[in-house]
């Protein structure tokens, strides 16, 4: 099942309406103030959570009381951002792709915590993206395969999660690797450029944060 999550953070309508229509999700999650954007569009998710300490209390009530819609509401003291709750729910409803959109903005911690939060997806084996327009960001620990036709932007950075990300070899790219010890604090992953139709991605060891970005 692929599953759209729609969060609290900066987003264009235009955007997320048109990224819905090329991806055809199975199942769609409004996290918080990501409801607006349904509101305002006339489109329904799914499921709706969240403490909605952030959201448009009238959207609130009027998705609470929507048949079709699955509504979870939790207190605002609690221990996991709504973002959190809502990449735990689709993993929970048996997601196989998971996107998450609104997830970037203004507020680096929240970038960084949910950055981090692909995780949890990863760790069931779950590919989850984050994405805006401008970055498509994933966790990787495995080969990974991007095809120049398919990549989102015209730069590819690597940038160590983990300590270390050993054994790191990068082939098809303008900036090619050979079995390279990727150390955080360091900057080399950068703005890398696929060059070939298909770049590769190895490593060893570690885990990378993959951003696919465009300025």
């Amino acid at each position: 099942m692929k599953t759209l999550i729609v969060t609290g953070g900066k987003i264009t309508h235009s955007f997320v309406a048109s990224y819905m229509d090329r991806h055809q999700f199975n199942h769609v999650i409004a996290a918080d103030s990501g409801i607006h954007f349904f509101a305002a569009t006339g489109r329904l998710p799914d499921e709706v959570l969240g403490d909605f300490d952030s959201a448009d209390q009238t959207e609130v009530r009027r998705f609470e009381q929507h048949p079709q819609i699955r509504f979870h509401q939790f207190r605002p003291e609690k221990d996991a951002t709504d973002t959190e709750l809502a990449l735990e729910l689709a993993l929970e409803r048996g997601s196989d792709e998971i996107h998450i959109l609104g997830g970037s903005g203004t507020r680096l911690d929240h970038l960084l915590g949910t950055i981090h939060l692909l995780g949890l997806a990863l760790e069931q084996g779950v590919p989850c993206y984050l994405v805006d327009e401008h970055n498509r960001l994933r966790l990787i620990r495995e080969k990974t395969v991007l095809r120049r036709a398919d990549q989102y932007g015209d730069f590819v950075s690597l940038i160590p999660l983990t300590t270390r990300a050993e054994g790191v070899t990068l082939t098809g790219f303008k900036y090619p690797l050979k079995d390279y010890q990727m150390d955080t604090f360091h900057s080399i992953g950068i703005s890398n450029e696929i060059m070939a139709e298909e770049a590769v991605i190895e490593l060893k060891s570690g885990i990378l944060v993959l951003a696919e970005t465009r300025d």
